[in-house]
């Protein structure tokens, strides 16, 4: 069934946008109605999303000047998992439920965990951009994986030209930036880049997992809240037994980067995600959120002071051709 819109739906997209949720009865039904491609109601969303995703690659560095980063990480599913618990009770949304997903929520749970797990970290130890590119590889894994275990997800010779194209694009903009420290932050090191790429491939196994299991047919609430209520303490089980040093500071920065995190990266970046991916293809949904790479570089040059290169224009030029092949309507 392909998702059809109305006036009506049309203007309450409008409000969709402003809070990065979908309409109630769409969240709720747990059907997962696909399309073909890319709409309207899904490009805004994906660039609300893009926006929110770059600004928190930022926020988990400066964040990570107070808080030791797998602690943060854990905090950060507690709260998103408090706020996000709360609203779907309001919307009238069950949480828990005896139907057969128990194992497949407990292995995108972990998967979750080991993706921040990683994450954090390897922010620390190198640039935001070295760390934005690498974790943008996942749709690589994701597009692999879709071409062999959803159907009508084959990858198509432009299809594959436009992840390589975009992956092109977004190497140009952040291995053409100056790569010099920026104040406190670090420079990138090999160790860095390393955890960042492996949380690329565990958030590339987690899409997988969501959509090729019964957790595709459950309310988007519901799925998300369950990755942040099992990784939570999964993460600050971690943080003890690696014996980080926990809370260093809590100036307004730090809590307010935080803040951020939980709020419009862990509540809602995670929740609009997750419904997209239930009613799109995974394979174009992932290429589109290479463009918050790109995003990522403007933050970093606005809140962190970030020297723009010549190169951003040519690596935008590339994903967007990338964007447009991999969206390309099949011929008829």
């Amino acid at each position: 069934m392909r998702l059809q819109l109305n006036v009506g739906q049309s203007t309450e997209l409008l409000h969709v946008v402003k809070g990065a949720f979908v309409p109630k009865n769409a969240l709720a039904s747990g059907t997962t109605a696909q399309s073909a491609s890319l709409d309207a109601t899904a490009v805004m969303l994906l660039m609300l999303i893009c926006f929110l995703l770059a600004g928190g690659q930022v926020a988990i560095k400066i964040a990570n000047d107070g808080l030791s980063p797998i602690l943060q990480a854990g905090l950060r599913s507690l709260g998103a998992a408090a706020l996000l618990g709360a609203f779907s009770v309001a919307r009238g949304v069950r949480l828990f439920g005896r139907d057969g997903i128990l194992w497949s929520a407990l292995l995108a749970g972990l998967l979750f965990a080991a993706e921040f797990a990683l994450l954090y970290p390897g922010l620390q130890r190198t640039t935001a951009a070295h760390g934005v590119i690498l974790l943008y590889t996942s749709p690589f894994v994701v597009a692999v994986g879709a071409h062999v275990l959803i159907p009508g997800e084959r990858l198509t010779r432009f299809k594959l030209a436009g992840l390589l194209l975009a992956f092109a694009g977004v190497a140009t903009v952040t291995l053409g930036r100056d790569a010099s420290a920026v104040a406190h932050h670090a420079r990138p090191t090999l160790e860095g880049d390393l955890l960042c790429l492996a949380a690329a491939v565990a958030w590339g196994l987690l899409t997988l997992v969501i959509r090729a299991s019964r957790l595709a047919k459950l309310p988007t609430e519901r799925v998300t809240f369950l990755l942040l209520a099992i990784s939570a303490p999964v993460l600050l089980g971690l943080s003890l037994a690696l014996g980080e040093t926990g809370v260093t500071s809590l100036a307004p920065k730090i809590l307010g980067a935080f803040a951020f995190t939980v709020v419009f990266v862990g509540f809602v970046s995670f929740t609009t995600t997750n419904w997209l991916l239930t009613r799109y293809p995974a394979t174009k949904v992932m290429a589109f959120l290479l463009l918050t790479p790109v995003f990522g570089v403007l933050a970093g040059h606005l809140i962190l002071g970030e020297t723009l290169a010549p190169s951003l224009l040519a690596g935008l030029a590339l994903v967007l051709t990338g964007l447009w092949l991999v969206n390309r309507p099949a011929p008829a």
